[in-house]
């Protein structure tokens, strides 16, 4: 009789998935925000790295579990609880977020801003990125059109010696440190709300959205390694995805660790780009820098050509009349438009929106990992999330720049969200999320039966 238990892994293969878990997550973002964070924070770094993460470690991981557990294809299954509208519109802002609105031009941005914008003069650099951006997104374009083995072992070979260069910053970092960092500058918003700014900061490392897009492609790999039941799979993705995040939580201390002690030697800049660029330059001078761009670049690079490939992959599955190379030309031309506006204006602008995601991203994920205890049931999705949308929004509005926020309409939104629980921290939708969750598993468990039956009889 054939054996339909899953075999036994050994401990390399959890460290082939959890690489691969690393891989995925570890993309421009994750190098500049921690840093960028900790100059923010200063002699506070310490509380607002445990804000960070939980949004930008845990969270992620829980959105692996999440695809795992609800046996989801993608996004789109996340989201169908609620419908197939709402689950099509939830897909189109999840991947447009990540993709070519904010995070694929993002891959660009950073590795100019980081490894060319110093060697370029201040008066050339906008037509210089232009250039850079067009050869970056054309690359990527180029090796996501066919399935070749060239980009994974591009990305096996520089991701480690990436990572080891940054290893070798960190060792030179901390025995020559620039500044103490418990006696470092606090900036007014981390004097007495730190651990809320973290958190909402880990907003910007996108992860937990990526982790829904990219789940899929981690059970895929799990069950291709002989897991053939959900139970087995959840438990290597969760036991794998703990190893990752310890090795990226482990990254992202060190660099808030890293970004509190440069404040001896530099204020705060104005993006942690700025500040790696300035950190590199101090300890390795043009060399260090010059190999690091090389690095960096083609790492951003291998990010980008996963997210531009996952994004017309998934449009192409349901939105099939558009061929998948067409989908790959528009989202890479949208990438390169958009990536010409700079790191500071992608920042500037994607904020709003992952106030608004985010919050929605968090509750779904929360709901899908959870969704055993309650059967999967619509109705407590549903009330979950109308309760969140609307405040969601009002976050939405109130972190776009001025030109919104402080607008006729801006400012009477502003006015109706500061009347919820936790607004002045941004986290309007929390308390509002818990009364629609309350709502929700009550109408489940008192009424499930009754509806079951009215069910039962119109069958």
């Amino acid at each position: 009789m054939e054996d339909h238990s899953s075999r036994k892994l050994t401990w390399k293969s959890y460290l082939v998935v959890a690489s691969l878990l690393f891989g995925l997550f570890f993309g421009a973002g994750n190098l500049i925000f921690p840093l960028h964070l900790g100059q923010l924070a200063g002699a506070n770094w310490g509380t607002a790295a445990v804000g960070f993460l939980i949004t930008g470690v845990l969270l992620p991981l829980l959105s692996v579990l999440a695809v795992s557990i609800t046996r989801s294809e993608g996004v789109y299954d996340i989201g169908k609880p609620l419908g197939a509208g709402f689950a099509v519109v939830f897909m189109v802002l999840i991947h447009a977020t990540i993709g070519p609105a904010f995070g694929t031009p993002r891959t660009a941005t950073v590795s100019f801003t980081v490894g060319m914008a110093p060697f370029v003069p201040k008066n050339m650099q906008t037509v210089a990125l232009l250039v850079f951006s067009a050869v970056f997104f054309a690359l990527a374009f180029a090796f996501s059109y066919h399935e070749n083995n060239i980009l994974s072992n591009v990305g096996k070979v520089l991701n480690p010696l990436f990572l080891a260069l940054l290893f070798l910053v960190f060792v030179v970092a901390f025995a020559n440190p620039l500044g103490n960092p418990q006696t470092a500058a606090v900036t007014d918003a981390y004097k007495h709300s730190a651990l809320v700014n973290g958190f909402l900061e880990g907003y910007n490392t996108m992860d937990a959205l990526a982790g829904l897009a990219f789940g899929v492609t981690v059970v895929t790999a799990v069950k291709g390694m002989g897991q053939k039941d959900a139970k087995s799979v959840s438990k290597v993705v969760a036991k794998s995805g703990v190893l990752a995040v310890l090795a990226i939580g482990l990254i992202y201390l060190l660099l808030i660790l890293m970004g509190a002690m440069s404040l001896g030697h530099f204020k705060v800049s104005d993006n942690g780009g700025v500040a790696f660029n300035q950190i590199v330059n101090v300890y390795g001078g043009v060399f260090g820098q010059a190999l690091l761009a090389f690095l960096l670049t083609v790492t951003c690079l291998t990010t980008a050509v996963g997210l531009v490939a996952a994004f017309a992959q998934d449009f192409h599955k349901h939105f099939p009349k558009v061929s998948y190379h067409t989908w790959l030309f528009l989202s890479c031309l949208a990438s390169f438009l958009t990536a010409n506006f700079g790191l500071d204006q992608i920042i500037a602008w994607s904020t709003p929106m992952l106030m608004f995601l985010y919050p929605l991203s968090m509750v779904l994920i929360v709901l899908s990992v959870c969704s055993p205890l309650f059967k999967k049931d619509g109705v407590v999705y549903f009330f979950v999330i109308v309760f969140t949308v609307v405040p969601a929004l009002g976050d939405m509005v109130v972190a776009f720049p001025s030109v919104v926020s402080q607008s006729q309409f801006g400012l009477a939104v502003a006015n109706l969200r500061n009347s919820l629980p936790l607004a002045s921290m941004g986290l309007s939708w929390l308390v509002p999320a818990l009364v629609g969750l309350a709502i929700g598993l009550t109408v489940h468990f008192v009424m499930g039966r009754n509806v079951a039956s009215i069910q039962e009889e119109l069958d």
